[in-house]
């Protein structure tokens, strides 16, 4: 598909672990990442005597270092009142526990995404249960794949802090203010169950998480938790949703990439984007397939160990849309694997 037409709001970006302002009582600060995307946009607001903090950056000590910084030299040694998050994954929650610890303050979040969030740091250490061994068994995992599962399985809490032992709920459309502004939730869903997006008519600002990016698109995946899940149905539901409910010159500040304009027509590119490859998904399953076989229908980047797991839950969401829609069949073999074929 050709790309969507959106204007990129600001020549210039903030170097690591630095922010510049781009709204009144709005900053962004950028913050390195130990992965192959290298960056996550967090946002500081204004609030009073203090700043309200908008996603934190994955829990390492590197991160934390950079946020001493930002204390003195951007926060000008005023503290925070609150720490925000917008969903569950490490680089946006990875900090948060240690800022709302450090600054004695309350976290707000999403019920959906603190009790996930909680269960996912209590599995760290443990050893990969036996129905996340099953679930990449039946998309087609060989031995060695298996055997890598095993061995990353509760990572995620290496890059999160222990989160408060109680929060504030965020659900979709509470409205409250922020420092001098007042800001809407708008919850989004695919990417992470209950992710809270942040919306102000008075600025026009739309702090988008990874719900809308300007140039790559979230991944959308099926996990061993919840093997018949269709979280591709929610995403595209709630992507046509969100864009009733912001208007079409909004300025978006994602996760990552830069501060965009064209909202409107990048929802409908990236929903766009995904009918495509439904439709030759659907094609490739002229013959029985498993999960693993279709990934030269989905993705035009080579899949290898390191992103085989994300590349097969998001193949799953993919393949249960279709399921849903009953266009195609899956039918389990004497050993468990999955094979699945056009109806």
């Amino acid at each position: 598909m050709p790309r969507a037409n959106i204007q990129f709001e600001f020549d210039a970006k903030p170097e690591p672990g630095t922010a510049m302002p781009i709204a009144d009582g709005v900053h962004w600060l950028r913050m390195p990442l130990p992965f192959a995307l290298d960056h996550i946009n967090l946002w500081l607001f204004a609030d009073g005597d203090g700043w309200a903090i908008v996603d934190t950056g994955v829990g390492t000590d590197k991160s934390k270092e950079i946020w001493r910084r930002v204390f003195d030299e951007t926060m000008l040694g005023r503290p925070a009142n609150h720490i925000i998050v917008t969903h569950l994954h490490p680089d946006h929650v990875g900090c948060a526990g240690w800022l709302a610890e450090h600054f004695d303050v309350d976290l707000w979040m999403t019920r959906d995404e603190y009790l996930l969030c909680r269960i996912l740091v209590a599995d760290t250490g443990k050893p990969a249960p036996e129905e996340g061994v099953d679930f990449y068994r039946a998309a087609g995992f060989p031995d060695d794949a298996i055997a890598h599962y095993r061995e990353i399985f509760g990572f995620f809490g290496r890059y999160v802090s222990p989160l408060p032992e109680a929060y504030k709920r965020l659900y979709d459309g509470l409205k409250g203010p922020i420092g001098d502004h007042e800001w809407e939730v708008v919850v989004g869903r695919g990417h992470s169950p209950e992710h809270a997006c942040f919306f102000s008519g008075e600025l026009n600002l739309l702090v988008a998480g990874d719900q809308v990016l300007p140039s790559i698109s979230a991944n959308v995946s099926v996990y061993p938790t919840e093997p018949e899940a269709n979280p591709l149905k929610d995403w595209i539901d709630s992507l046509t949703a969100m864009k009733d409910r912001i208007p079409a010159d909004v300025l978006v500040l994602p996760a990552h990439g830069k501060p965009f304009r064209g909202a409107h027509e990048r929802i409908d590119h990236l929903v766009g984007e995904h009918r495509v490859r439904l439709d030759a998904l659907h094609d490739y399953l002229d013959e029985p397939r498993r999960a693993v076989d279709v990934f030269p229908a989905l993705y035009r980047a080579k899949i290898s160990g390191d992103n085989l797991i994300m590349a097969t839950g998001e193949a799953i969401a993919h393949l249960h849309y279709l399921l849903a829609d009953d266009v195609i069949t899956a039918e389990a073999d004497a050993d468990g694997v999955i094979w699945y074929r056009r109806a």
